[in-house]
């Protein structure tokens, strides 16, 4: 799955109304990729992992416990391409995620949940990109 496709499908599937977990959103996109190949799940689990592990940065997560950095990084992805990549430029921007607790962690479900309705199989996989909190050695480098 291409990038474009990837944040086209966030886009598509966000609901109209204020959705501030994530569920609506996550409940959309589990529908529409149950609905498709097994390759077009494996794609979004990958282009999903990438845009957390960008995230995934000292200037982000700092004083964050793992499981909240990794929820509200997956705020951001859930808000959009043009928020995500605000933020990416703007590390700022990420801290009234951090500071107002706005969490997606049903986004993390997604893939797994639509490669079970597809197989009806469990999936244990894994991505190219860790989005793990932390995982990012890079992102955690000393500057």
């Amino acid at each position: 799955m291409r990038e474009d496709t990837f944040w086209q499908l966030i886009d598509d599937c966000t609901p109209p109304a204020p959705d501030p977990d994530a569920e609506q959103l996550a409940e959309a996109l589990t529908h529409r990729l149950s609905a498709e190949s097994l390759a077009t799940v494996i794609g979004f689990a990958e282009q999903l992992s990438w845009a957390l592990y960008r995230l995934d940065r000292n200037e982000f997560g700092r004083g964050l416990s793992g499981d909240s950095f990794l929820y509200t990084r997956a705020a951001v992805v859930a808000a959009g391409r043009a928020a995500y990549d605000a933020t990416l430029r703007d590390p700022g921007l990420f801290t009234p995620y951090a500071e107002n607790l706005v969490w997606a962690e049903p986004l993390l479900y997604v893939p797994d949940e639509a490669y079970g309705r597809i197989t009806g199989e469990e999936w244990d996989r894994g991505t190219r990109y860790s989005y793990e909190s932390y995982s990012n050695t890079e992102g955690w480098a000393e500057a």
